[in-house]
């Protein structure tokens, strides 16, 4: 009870530094992403002259994806327990996706893009919401889920500010802008690759059995397919 006590009053600075640090690799990938999704229907419209269907098209197929995706990766986490791997695997797909949206000429390369930039989001999140309840302290978990959701918000909050402030600083280059936008998203990955560490899991943990098996999908909640 003391214990409790005590970790109650030490609000945020209980929270432990890996959670912290999973907090600010949202945040920097979400202004990274958002810098880039605010201005990329614009693009397409105007620059390279593709019709609103199309934008919303390409949008529908990318965020099915990656929600579609979370359960696998959510499964592959669970089995082989390997969760900071997997999820830089997948903030390290989305950084390297945003390389291509100031190189792409063709609406292809972005439809492309936007969909290995979906499949990164759907493979980093179900194991990165695991880290964060295997790092955290059980009287501390919802503490440090509602940490790392709050990041994520300010990254998504600030990214489609910046891009506007950019596009006015260059004079609408939207190129220049997609350029800066890829800095913050690989100070994600490299945060995650530092100062993420792999907590040490309980031996008798088992995996999850038939994984395969996808007649348990209907009874997940609503809060599985959003975020």
């Amino acid at each position: 009870m003391a214990v409790r006590s005590a970790k109650s009053r030490g609000g945020l600075r209980a929270i432990p530094a890996g959670v912290w640090a999973l907090g600010f690799v949202s945040m920097f990938m979400d202004i990274s992403s958002e810098m880039i999704h605010a201005l990329l229907p614009v693009y397409l419209v105007t620059v390279l002259g593709t019709s609103a269907l199309t934008v919303g098209f390409i949008e529908g197929v990318a965020e099915g994806t990656g929600q579609i995706t979370r359960i696998f990766s959510g499964v592959l986490s669970d089995r082989f327990g390997r969760r900071k791997t997997i999820t830089a695997l997948g903030y390290g797909l989305s950084a390297c996706t945003k390389m291509i949206f100031p190189l792409a000429s063709v609406v292809g390369w972005l439809v492309a893009a936007r969909f290995v930039d979906r499949l990164g989001k759907g493979i980093r999140g179900a194991p990165r919401d695991a880290l964060v309840a295997d790092i955290s302290p059980p009287d501390l978990r919802g503490a440090s889920f509602g940490l790392r959701q709050s990041l994520d918000t300010v990254g998504a909050f600030l990214g489609p500010l910046v891009a506007i402030v950019l596009m006015w600083l260059t004079s609408n280059h939207f190129a220049a802008v997609f350029w800066i936008a890829v800095v913050p998203a690989f100070v994600a990955v490299g945060l995650i690759l530092a100062a993420v560490h792999e907590p040490i899991r309980q031996q008798d943990a088992r995996p999850v059995r038939e994984p395969g098996r996808f007649t348990a999908i209907g009874s997940l909640g609503l809060s599985c397919w959003l975020e």
